[in-house]
């Protein structure tokens, strides 16, 4: 009896080992500041990881195929200085566009949106028709998009200047809360909590779901099975996508600007979480609870 409870004690800690580190990890740091636990410092902390979350969310049905994707972080980046550039106020001395009317709102959401999105399905058709491994398409895919950035980014009278002033109405987005004091909530941490619920159901409860981990699990038994492969990977790299430009508006909107060297090395921090979360670097394994 004695071993079979030893036995299921270190199953328990191989299983949740990095929970447990964790845990270990967030009691020293309280044990030395406690105001680390404080109600403030714990909504600062959701409020910066919202936006890291989306990205992870983003490259986990890439990760559960077997691929990976290094060009989310300069999607994020292309994103945030799109968005910006449209949406800084009309009384901002240093406007990317002097003479251009307010815009509505969404309209540069979407168009910074819309980018990322083509961006990821050339990815996945890269992938996809071509053979390409992830890593050497979306390593060149990263390239482009920066110089692409960086050359946006560089346009008179800009000049490679950071982008601010923006919009008050941009900025609520990233900074505004449902409820004031001290248990209010913050809309970017509510619509990255929406983002997870909706890659939830997509990964548990849709056949698109079911089609990535059969990809992941095994290619080339999918599809014997029937599954469109080429046509999943495309809208695998693309979804990825519009999840990086709608991290990359957030970001924007929560730091009041935005430069081209924003997103800077952000897919590493998705992929992490992803893979130490659980979710298998070969495919096919791992569930959106477990980041």
């Amino acid at each position: 009896m004695g071993r079979i409870n030893k036995d299921k004690i270190k199953n328990f800690i191989t299983m949740n080992a990095i929970y447990i580190v964790l845990v270990c990890l967030i009691i020293g740091i309280a044990f030395i500041d406690p105001r680390f636990l404080s109600i403030v410092c714990l909504r600062d902390v959701l409020i910066q990881s919202s936006t890291r979350v989306i990205i992870a969310l983003g490259i986990f049905f890439i990760i559960l195929t077997g691929g990976v994707d290094l060009s989310a972080g300069r999607q994020v980046g292309l994103a945030a200085v799109l968005s910006a550039s449209m949406l800084q106020a009309p009384t901002y001395l240093r406007r990317f566009y002097p003479d251009l009317p307010q815009l509505p709102l969404w309209l540069p959401i979407l168009i910074a949106i819309s980018v990322c999105l083509i961006a990821g399905f050339i990815n996945g058709f890269i992938v996809a028709r071509f053979g390409v491994p992830p890593f050497i398409a979306t390593l060149g895919m990263q390239v482009i998009i920066y110089g692409a950035n960086s050359i946006y980014f560089d346009l008179p009278p800009n000049n490679s200047q950071p982008i601010g002033g923006l919009n008050e109405a941009f900025t609520e987005l990233g900074t505004g809360t449902i409820g004031q004091g001290l248990y209010s909530i913050p809309y970017i941490v509510i619509i990255a909590i929406v983002v997870a619920v909706i890659v939830w159901i997509i990964a548990n409860k849709t056949q698109f779901g079911k089609n990535v981990y059969a990809i992941g699990g095994n290619v080339e038994a999918a599809r014997v099975s029937g599954i469109n492969i080429a046509k999943n990977l495309m809208v695998i790299y693309a979804m990825a996508g519009a999840l990086y430009g709608l991290a990359g508006v957030l970001e924007a909107a929560r730091t009041g600007g935005a430069t081209n060297n924003y997103g800077m090395s952000y897919e590493l921090d998705a992929i992490a979480a992803c893979v130490v979360g659980g979710v298998s670097a070969t495919g096919g394994v791992g569930k959106v609870p477990e980041y």
